[in-house]
């Protein structure tokens, strides 16, 4: 009888049958994994990668265009958070692989080290860090001025006697008298304070009124700005020859900030403004900051870019270079940081917070906003603010002036009320009225330093002005015309005894007119109702008799004999303001 297999021969079946079976289940499966297939790749994955990241980088810094300067926090914002994400992924892989994770934990030097650089920027920045109070406090540097010999008397024909938000509403309103723009653009909210042609003005481009208008407006540009008279009152939209083209409007390659910014990629720029020079081109002017403390401290101005807006034109001047049509060389808001910095520290970083000898500060303006205004003086622009002590709040000890294209600075000591205080007491003497006064600007007066505010209605038009004594604040003349206020006040100064009648008299510099009566007629201008008249004898005068200051003249008619004076300046003028009625 055959005998069956051994025990040996069927273990070596059964194993040659599971083996069969298992490539049988296996054979569906073909071909290389995922893994296999990118380390086949590997290098051709790490190309693409790394191009796709240099393009989004790439993309990053064109749309983003951030100063490519180590005074930039922007810049540092960026290498902090790619170096917190490389410790992050470091610290990771070196707690997951034994073998390598001291070699992970040494290269965690390398983005440490930029943070370390980071901390330390910003301590030595600091005004507490040894030596650097003292490099604060002389920045800028303020000498002492003789306010006789430095500010000129006034004249009233280059007084400012609006605002900056008056002149945004005429703005708007000339805007509206233009109806083929009004549908397609806006008036940007730029403002810039300039002196043109001998005028304090302020100017401001037209922007697209959104991404749809622009595309259908972007070949032919933006045609005008609006021109703004501070002292006329007067708002004239200013068509071009050649449109601007390159604006804040611009979402792309004409955008003028990623325009400049790409065009001196290392530049760390300043608030730019809008400018014209005397030909009426209009300009963008970007200061350039340079960092003097540390990695982000003591900030100054060292040299200004100037964009043509209508070609993009680019043109560096260092900042004591820059052409005299300019007029903002340095921000408002850097020059009263720079001041505050001299008058915090000048005393040691220790003295600026216990015993604050000597200690000051600008004063500051309302609704939290600094408290600055503006003086043209020949052809330049100067800043003009208080300084009151940090411990008083009601009294100023004097003022300065910052020339905003040279960055000259001097100091004036006067004592006496604060901006705010003569703003309050301007609307107190017309209470009944509810008037707002505006931010003061600083006049020679007769030798007197005096604030000069103009007094608006709820509707934000002028309807008065106001001169008040800075050093006695209580002294307060009121006026519906410039000329009528001087008037006032000059008697105020006499009556007080600031000034003699002789003084007073001198000046005034006004001329008494008489006759008869030709013509007489009643017109509205901005809300004030007016009376023009014209004497026998005396061809091509009008002569404006505003009211409410002088609301006799409604009883007067043609053949009546009337006296009256006027500015000596506006003598033979086409249309003579009448300061008083006699």
């Amino acid at each position: 009888m055959a005998s069956g297999p051994d025990l040996r021969e069927l273990l070596e079946r059964l194993r040659r049958q599971a083996s069969a079976g298992a490539g049988a289940k296996a054979a569906p499966a073909s071909g290389p994994s995922l893994g296999e297939r990118l380390a086949r790749g590997g290098k051709r994955v790490l190309v693409a990668l790394l191009v796709v990241a240099a393009l989004a980088l790439a993309a990053c810094y064109w749309w983003f265009h951030p100063a490519i300067n180590l005074g930039s926090l922007q810049v540092w914002t960026w290498v902090a958070g790619i170096c917190v994400v490389a410790l992050l992924a470091l610290g990771v892989a070196a707690a997951h692989s034994p073998l390598r994770g001291r070699l992970y934990r040494r290269l965690m030097v390398l983005p440490a080290a930029p943070l370390v650089c980071l901390v330390l920027g910003l301590v030595m920045s600091q005004p507490f860090f040894p030596g650097n109070a003292e490099r604060y406090a002389s920045v800028l540097t303020t000498t002492d001025g003789v306010f006789d010999e430095d500010i000129e008397e006034v004249d009233y024909a280059e007084v400012p006697v609006i605002d900056r938000d008056s002149a945004i509403l005429l703005g708007n309103r000339a805007m509206g008298s233009i109806p083929e723009y009004v549908s397609q653009f806006e008036i940007a909210d730029t403002y810039s304070m300039i002196n043109y042609q001998g005028r304090p003005v302020r100017v401001s481009p037209l922007v697209y009124a959104d991404v749809f208008k622009w595309w259908a407006n972007r070949d032919a540009g933006i045609p005008a700005y609006v021109l703004v008279d501070m002292v006329t009152q007067e708002a004239t939209v200013v068509r071009l020859d050649q449109p601007i083209l390159y604006s804040d409007s611009e979402p792309f390659a004409r955008n003028v900030d990623r325009h400049v910014q790409l065009s001196h990629p290392s530049y760390l720029f300043d608030q730019k403004s809008f400018e014209l020079d005397e030909e009426g081109t209009p300009w963008w002017v970007y200061p350039v900051q340079r960092k003097t403390i540390g990695l982000f401290g003591g900030t100054t101005v060292a040299r200004v870019v100037l964009v043509n807006a209508c070609t993009g034109e680019t043109v560096d001047y260092a900042v004591e270079d820059v052409p005299t049509w300019v007029d903002r060389a340095y921000p408002s808001d850097l020059l009263i940081e720079q001041y505050n910095w001299s008058g915090a520290y000048s005393g040691g970083w220790l003295n600026s917070w216990l015993g604050q000898e000597g200690v000051v500060r600008t004063t500051p303006g309302t609704n939290g906003q600094l408290g600055y205004n503006y003086l043209a003086q020949g052809d330049d622009i100067y800043l003009y603010t208080g300084v009151t002590s940090v411990t008083a709040d009601d009294s100023s000890v004097g003022f300065i002036l910052v020339n905003q294209r040279t960055g000259e600075s001097h100091f004036y000591p006067v004592s006496g009320a604060t901006e705010a205080s003569a703003m309050a007491s301007a609307e107190g003497q017309l209470q009944n009225l509810r008037y707002q006064a505006t931010y003061p600007i600083l006049l020679n007066v007769a030798g007197q330093p005096t604030y000069f505010v103009s007094l608006k209605d709820d509707a934000g038009l002028v309807k008065m002005f106001a001169m008040i004594n800075i050093e006695q604040y209580q002294s307060v003349a009121t006026g519906s015309t410039v000329e009528e206020c001087q008037e006032s006040y000059l008697a105020l100064l006499s009556a007080d005894g600031l000034l003699s009648d002789e003084e007073a008299a001198e000046a005034a510099t006004t001329v008494e007119l008489s006759g008869q009566i030709a013509t007489i007629a009643q017109a509205v201008v901005d809300g004030n109702s007016h009376f023009y008249v014209t004497l026998e004898g005396d061809e091509g005068a009008i002569y404006d008799f505003a009211l409410p200051g002088m609301l006799e003249i409604v009883t007067y008619q043609p053949g009546d004999a009337i006296a009256f004076r006027v500015a000596e300046k506006d003598v033979g003028a086409p249309v003579v303001t009448v300061t008083e009625l006699l």
